[in-house]
């Protein structure tokens, strides 16, 4: 199966959610629709990048060494660069 690291991007506050799903589309809607309590309340999200991979662990390792940086520079160049 395939797993996908995307980026979010909050219209109400400009903040960004990184999230690991097998089916992005699905997710987004869940995110948009109130689904999530932790992005509930800054809905709606636009997707700003995804990133695929083929094992869930490397998208968990991805989606951790991301968080951890805690910089919305950092997440704007990732989503600026080139897949």
């Amino acid at each position: 199966m395939v797993y996908y690291v995307y980026f979010l991007k909050s219209k109400k506050n400009g903040k960004y959610y990184i999230g690991v799903s097998n089916d992005v589309k699905r997710r987004l809607k869940e995110h948009n629709n109130g689904l999530s309590k932790f992005t509930a309340p800054f809905q709606p999200y636009e997707l700003k990048r995804v990133e695929k991979f083929m094992k869930i662990e490397d998208a968990y390792k991805r989606e951790i060494f991301i968080k951890k940086k805690r910089s919305k520079k950092i997440i704007e160049l990732i989503i600026s660069s080139p897949l």
